[in-house]
């Protein structure tokens, strides 16, 4: 399908309306280990807490055979079969509450063909706006990648330093139980995250891919543990994938001395490759 075909989903618009319940918030919570739901009816949503919220429902005949929707309806019927969340912005106008109708409203803004270091790709930029009660909550842009270029194993640094030595610091380990959990709780079909043959044999990964968007909130959280509640805004962008069985190093804190902000936190190998990093401004 030629540049212009493509081109034809730019301005597509897609509208979705939905209560913020708390049960999502719950179950979140306790998939995060944290000992009672991060925000009751009433109380401000987690910054980036949104993605339990708004989801994709393709009829199961709707589904492509990587577990995604099918192309052709809301995003461009792309060519290149792996399609990966490279990273985002999402400002905040004010906090969704818990219990409170919101509705969302989700255009492609681009779609634009690139030559990556390993081969052709497209990058397709969507932005979601979302509606409270009150008026404007957020403004979020996406970046989907897609390629056909084989999966090329995360390079480790040679010297092995280790993650760095930030004021925030958590360790999680990855398992099966997490990345379905999570899976379910977004309603994220996606077979690399829970069909380790798919995810080997047809896509060339090592194991299962642990979603970016799980990593990034991770990150988010890290932030709100340590008194970042309202940040202005969250922006974070994928640099390598960890597979099920890794253990992601958070780490992070404030830019400056004066701990004000902005702060930045990422997601580390043991041996201090990066995985996600995530800025958040006050």
């Amino acid at each position: 399908m030629n540049s212009v075909k493509l081109s034809d989903w730019v301005g597509n618009t897609e509208r979705r309306s939905q209560r913020v319940d708390p049960w999502p918030v719950a179950a979140f919570s306790a998939l995060f280990d944290l000992p009672s739901p991060a925000a009751e009816e009433g109380e401000p949503l987690p910054p980036m807490w949104h993605w339990l919220y708004f989801l994709p429902a393709a009829r199961r005949s709707e589904t492509g055979p990587d577990g995604h929707p099918l192309r052709g309806g809301f995003l461009p019927p792309v060519p290149q079969h792996r399609r990966m969340f490279a990273g985002g912005t999402t400002v905040f106008h004010r906090p969704l509450l818990v219990g409170e109708n919101a509705r969302q409203h989700a255009t492609v803004m681009s779609v634009v063909r690139k030559d990556g270091r390993s081969g052709p790709l497209v990058l397709v930029t969507v932005e979601y706006r979302i509606w409270g009660e009150e008026g404007p909550a957020l403004t979020e842009t996406q970046n989907l990648i897609y390629t056909d270029s084989s999966p090329v194993a995360p390079q480790e640094p040679p010297a092995a330093p280790g993650p760095p030595c930030r004021p925030w610091r958590q360790e999680v380990t990855t398992d099966p139980v997490l990345m379905f959990r999570f899976s379910a709780l977004t309603n994220n079909s996606h077979r690399i995250h829970y069909d380790h043959s798919y995810s080997t044999r047809v896509e060339g990964y090592p194991g299962l891919v642990v979603q970016g968007p799980l990593t990034a909130l991770l990150l988010a959280d890290l932030a709100r543990r340590n008194g970042v509640i309202e940040p202005s805004s969250f922006s974070f962008r994928a640099h390598s994938p960890f597979f099920c069985g890794d253990t992601l190093h958070l780490s992070g804190g404030p830019d400056s001395q004066a701990g004000d902000g902005p702060w930045t936190v990422g997601a580390y190998s043991s041996q201090g490759r990066l995985g996600v990093e995530a800025k958040l401004s006050p």
